[in-house]
């Protein structure tokens, strides 16, 4: 996942209340390896495949990812997020939560025609 390109699936997370019994939940079914990534005050963690690579995330609701509902989310890379979303709202869609910052990394819920929920990414490694 570390050579994003537009219009990719940039990542996957899951943003829950008790995410270090979740982590663990995951790194038995699955075999995924959770490395601390520093949140300041708390760890969130990335989940690592068998071969290193990162996978996913497990994070906790808290601070910014209060209000993000209990669910894997996909977001998807795109070069121009405010531009993206100008379009989801023109063709139908919904954006659920507005970006919290500008730049790489940056990102928003949205809601597509049919309800589904999906993350937009402003792309993450612009070239």
């Amino acid at each position: 996942m570390n050579q994003t390109k537009v219009g990719t699936i940039a990542g996957f997370d899951l943003t829950v209340q008790n995410a270090d019994g979740i982590r663990d939940f995951y790194a038995d079914v699955t075999g995924w390896k959770p490395e601390p990534l520093s949140m300041g005050d708390y760890d969130d963690y990335m989940m690592l495949a068998q071969d290193g690579n990162p996978v996913a995330g497990i994070c906790h609701a808290r601070n910014g990812n209060a209000d993000l509902p209990p669910q894997w989310i996909t977001y998807i890379a795109v070069s121009d997020l405010a531009a993206s979303l100008a379009r989801v709202t023109k063709k139908g869609g919904e954006v659920v939560r507005q970006p919290n910052g500008t730049g790489p990394g940056n990102f928003a819920l949205i809601k597509d025609p049919a309800g589904a929920v999906v993350a937009l990414m402003q792309d993450p490694h612009p070239s």
